[in-house]
C-alpha cells in the first residue's frame, strides 16, 4: 500500500493546528479519501491521478461598475475528473473563496457523481466577489464575462455548471444565453438548474431534500424503524432542510425540532411542518418568533434523543467535542461536511448509522443529470416521472453502498468513498493513460 508522501504537498491538505476547534470539511474529506485508497491498495501513481485536478483555470473578469469605474474580479473553474463523462459542478460567488477550496469541492463532486452512478465527473467554479454589495446589473456583467472567458471550458459534452452558493436560476440563464450567443445556437444543456422556461427540470428545487428522505427511509427500513412511529430533528430550514422535514412529516414521522439562524424550535408532540413553511414564507425566510415550540439552541437540537437527525445547515456541526452526546440512531447529512472526520469513529462506536453527504444529498446532482438528459433529448418529463426516477436511483445507490459496507465491515461513509474511488480507478484503468 502507498504511503502517499505527496499528500503533504497536495492543494487539498492543510495540517490542522493542535488546538483548533474547527476542522476543515475538505481535510475531513481527504482523510476519508486516504482511508479508502489504502483499503483498496491504490498504487502511488493512481493515487496521484485521483487526487489531482485534470484542469485548473483562473481568469480575470473586468467589469464597468454602476459608478463608471472598472473593477477586476477573479474567476476559477476546476475540472477534477472527466473519466466517467463530462464534468459537473456548481459555481459559487463568495468574497472568501480561493482556488484550494474550489479544487476540494470539485473532488467532492467526482465522488458524489460516482456514488449515485451518474455519468459525470466532478468540477467546481467560483467568482471571488461579494454579491451583497453588487447590483443585479453588475452581477449579470460578471456572470457574462466569466462565461465568455470560460467558453472553451464549458460545454454540454465537456463541463456543465450549476447553481451553488449565492447563484441561482437567473445566474444559470445568463450563462446559458452568453454561451449560446458565442455558439450561434441555443445550448440549453450547457447548464443545469435553469428556469423551467429555459429547459430546466421539474422537481429540481426539491431534489436534494427528496433524495435525503429517500435514503433515510431506506436506512430506517434496514434498522426496522417505522416512519410513522419515529421522531426526527432537522437542523437548518432552508431549501434542503425544509423539504426534508416536509417529506418526513408526510411519511407520518413526528418532527420534534427544526432550526435556522434564529435558533431551534422544539415540540415533543411534533411540529406542523406545512405551517412552519408558510410562516417562513411570510416572514422573509426566517423561523424567528415561531410559536407553539420551546426555544432551544442549535447545539441542543443535535443532541436530542430522536430516531433520525438531519443536519442540513453548515459544516462541522458534529465534531469530536459533541459526538459522544449525539443520541440519534440515524444521521442523514443534508449539508456538505456537517460531521468532521474526528467524529466518525465516535459515532460508529455508538452504533449510529451515518448516511454520508456524498450519498445523502446527491439528489440534486441526480436531477441535474435528468435536466441535462431532457435538454439533450428536447423532451421533458412530468414531475412525477422525475421523482419516481430520482427515488429509484437513490434507493439503488443506498442499497449498493450498504452492500459495500457489509462486504468490508466498514462504515457507510467509508463504503461510499471506497465504491466511488474504486469505480473511477477501474474506469481509468480500462480507458488507459493517453500519451
Amino acid at each position: 500500500m502507498s504511503n502517499h508522501k505527496d499528500l503533504l504537498s497536495s492543494p487539498y491538505y492543510k495540517e490542522p493546528g493542535p488546538k483548533l476547534d474547527k476542522e476543515s470539511p475538505f481535510e475531513s474529506m481527504m482523510e476519508r479519501f486516504r482511508f479508502a485508497t489504502d483499503l483498496l491498495g491504490i498504487e502511488e501513481g493512481m493515487f496521484k491521478y485521483l487526487a489531482s485536478p485534470v484542469q485548473t483555470v483562473t481568469v480575470s473578469i473586468p467589469v464597468i461598475m454602476d459608478n463608471g469605474e472598472i473593477e477586476v474580479f477573479e474567476g476559477y473553474r476546476v475540472i477534477h475528473d472527466n473519466v466517467l463523462g463530462p464534468s459537473k459542478g456548481g459555481i459559487r460567488y463568495s468574497p472568501d473563496v480561493d482556488i484550494d477550496e474550489v479544487k476540494a469541492l470539485a473532488a467532492w463532486m467526482t465522488w458524489k457523481c460516482a456514488v449515485v452512478n451518474v455519468p459525470f465527473g466532478g468540477a467546481k467554479g467560483a467568482v471571488k466577489c461579494d454579491p451583497r454589495k453588487l447590483s443585479k446589473r453588475e452581477l449579470e456583467h460578471i456572470t457574462r464575462r466569466y462565461t465568455s472567458a470560460m467558453y472553451d471550458v464549458f460545454g454540454p459534452d465537456q463541463d456543465i455548471p450549476a447553481p451553488d452558493m449565492n447563484t441561482n436560476e437567473q445566474t444559470m440563464a445568463w450563462i446559458m444565453d452568453t454561451y449560446s450567443m458565442h455558439s450561434r445556437r441555443t445550448e440549453n444543456a450547457v447548464v443545469t438548474g435553469k428556469p423551467i422556461l429555459l429547459g430546466g427540470s421539474r422537481g429540481r428545487k426539491e431534489a436534494t431534500g427528496r433524495g435525503v428522505v429517500t435514503v433515510t427511509l431506506a436506512a430506517m427500513n434496514k434498522l426496522g424503524l417505522n416512519p410513522s412511529r419515529s421522531t426526527v430533528a432537522v437542523q437548518g430550514f432552508g431549501n434542503v432542510g425544509s423539504i426534508s422535514a416536509l417529506l418526513m412529516y408526510e411519511q407520518g414521522a413526528r418532527i420534534v425540532a427544526i432550526s435556522d439562524v434564529s435558533g431551534a424550535y422544539y415540540n415533543e408532540n411534533g411540529i406542523d411542518i406545512p405551517q412552519a413553511m408558510a410562516y417562513t414564507a411570510a416572514r422573509n425566510g426566517t423561523l424567528e418568533g415561531f410559536e407553539g415550540c420551546e426555544s432551544i439552541s442549535n447545539a441542543e437540537l443535535l443532541e436530542l434523543d430522536v430516531d433520525v437527525l438531519i443536519p442540513a445547515a453548515k459544516e462541522d456541526q458534529i465534531n469530536r467535542y459533541n459526538a459522544a452526546d449525539i443520541k440519534a440512531r440515524i444521521i442523514a447529512e443534508g449539508a456538505n461536511g456537517p460531521i468532521t472526520a474526528s467524529a466518525d469513529s465516535i459515532l460508529d462506536e455508538k452504533g449510529i448509522l451515518v448516511i454520508p453527504d456524498i450519498l445523502a444529498n446527491a439528489g440534486g446532482v441526480t436531477v441535474s443529470y435528468f435536466e441535462w438528459v431532457q435538454d439533450r433529448q428536447g423532451y421533458f418529463w412530468t414531475e412525477e416521472r422525475v421523482n419516481r426516477r430520482l427515488n429509484r436511483m437513490m434507493r439503488e445507490a443506498f442499497n449498493l453502498i450498504f452492500g459495500v459496507k457489509e462486504q468490508y465491515n466498514i462504515t457507510l461513509r467509508q463504503a461510499a468513498y471506497v465504491y466511488a474511488i474504486d469505480k473511477v480507478a477501474k474506469v481509468l484503468r480500462l480507458r488507459g493513460i493517453y500519451g
